[in-house]
């Protein structure tokens, strides 16, 4: 279930420059004293806020509508249709909390699955509302995946309501894992049409851990040009693009292993909103998930490895350097000394000689041969 995606260009150096100014993920609070929750009255819409982009798809083995709703005061107000057997509704943008506050009134979400909906830095989970009194039962699914914008790894989170036939997902910006579902859900014959609400959610949190895959190629591919940059031409921009290509690396594991996490509890906990064939198929997600730690944990000691053969190969490059330095300079030190000796300016009877500077110079080219030759017999050379 992968999709094919040309790696990025991590070649010029204003690319790297750009990724190295990415901030690291920060935990947002709310002032200390608040009581946890939101609830429907503090939803309140601010004046700048852009309008929400809502969808609702209903569905069954024969038949799908989709609508884009403009009104949701008047959307649900309406009932769905008799044929319906799973209504999605996907809402694009939590800035508009009229949409979030109808959603949740209509639908009777709880006020900390709202909570955790609005903010955009929560784990992975799985929280189970039990139905109470008139209160329907839902589980409450957070989901993360992480996605390349512009060069950029972001990490998007999707939250989502299930119920027995309804399904309500949240979002802050459109994802490609959702427009994927929306084009499988055209075809009649697809798994989808054909069950739940609760495999309409395994196919979502499916497409976005098979986002990974991608990921992972790319990185694998960055990974095999800087060693490859290393081992032949070794240079500081080398190390570099492997400290992004570690940052990214430790970016999606920290999305991908609370997702582990997740996917095991939906397919080990029973719910009465999952189904048992949706649990079977959740296997085949902790199979990716697990598959896709192991990737991350593989190229993060391969890129360690890498690292540290850049420091040897610098090393290496030094003492071999400073080896031949040391050569030259063990060959000079005795043709130093007798130019030093001759150089004095003192009568020598050597200086009387007529053939005193040409054995000058057959002494010291013989004596810095004999070293030469010393030198690549041991080996130094």
């Amino acid at each position: 279930m992968r999709d094919p995606v040309t790696p990025p260009n991590h070649s010029p150096r204003r690319k790297h420059a750009a990724r190295a100014r990415t901030r690291l993920p920060r935990v947002k609070r709310s002032q200390p004293g608040l009581p946890a929750g939101i609830e429907y009255h503090e939803l309140t819409q601010s004046a700048n806020s852009a309008p929400a982009r809502v969808c609702c798809i209903d569905y069954s083995p024969e038949r799908i509508q989709v609508q884009e709703v403009g009104d949701i005061a008047a959307f649900l107000t309406n009932h769905r249709p008799d044929w319906t057997q799973v209504r999605w509704i996907h809402v694009e943008g939590l800035q508009d909390r009229r949409v979030v506050r109808a959603l949740a009134e209509k639908y009777q979400l709880h006020p900390l699955a709202i909570e955790d909906v609005l903010d955009g830095g929560h784990r992975p989970k799985l929280e189970d509302f039990p139905a109470i009194g008139e209160l329907p039962g839902r589980l409450f699914v957070m989901a993360r995946g992480v996605r390349l914008v512009e060069d950029q790894m972001l990490a998007e989170q999707i939250g989502f309501f299930l119920g027995r036939n309804t399904l309500l997902s949240f979002q802050q910006t459109s994802s490609p894992a959702i427009n994927e579902i929306r084009q499988r859900l055209d075809n009649p014959r697809s798994r989808v049409r054909q069950h739940d609400a609760s495999f309409l959610l395994y196919a979502l949190i499916d497409a976005l851990v098979d986002r990974f895959f991608p990921l992972l190629d790319a990185s694998s591919e960055r990974l095999e040009m800087a060693e490859e940059a290393v081992l032949t031409c070794p240079e500081t921009q080398s190390l570099h693009a492997l400290h992004l290509i570690k940052r990214d690396l430790v970016m999606i594991r920290r999305t991908a292993w609370p997702m582990r996490e997740l996917v095991s509890q939906l397919q080990r906990e029973h719910h009465e909103c999952l189904s048992a064939i949706t649990q079977t198929y959740f296997r085949d997600v902790y199979d990716h998930c697990v598959q896709i730690i192991d990737l991350i944990e593989t190229y993060r000691e391969i890129a360690s490895a890498v690292a540290e053969t850049y420091v040897s190969v610098v090393s290496n490059r030094t003492n071999d350097i400073m080896k031949v330095l040391t050569i030259i300079g063990t060959i000079f030190i005795p043709l130093t000394f007798l130019a030093g000796v001759y150089g004095m300016n003192i009568p020598m009877p050597e200086t009387h000689w007529q053939a005193a500077y040409p054995v000058f110079w057959a002494v010291c080219l013989g004596i810095a041969g004999f070293m030469l030759w010393r030198f690549r017999r041991g080996g130094w050379l």
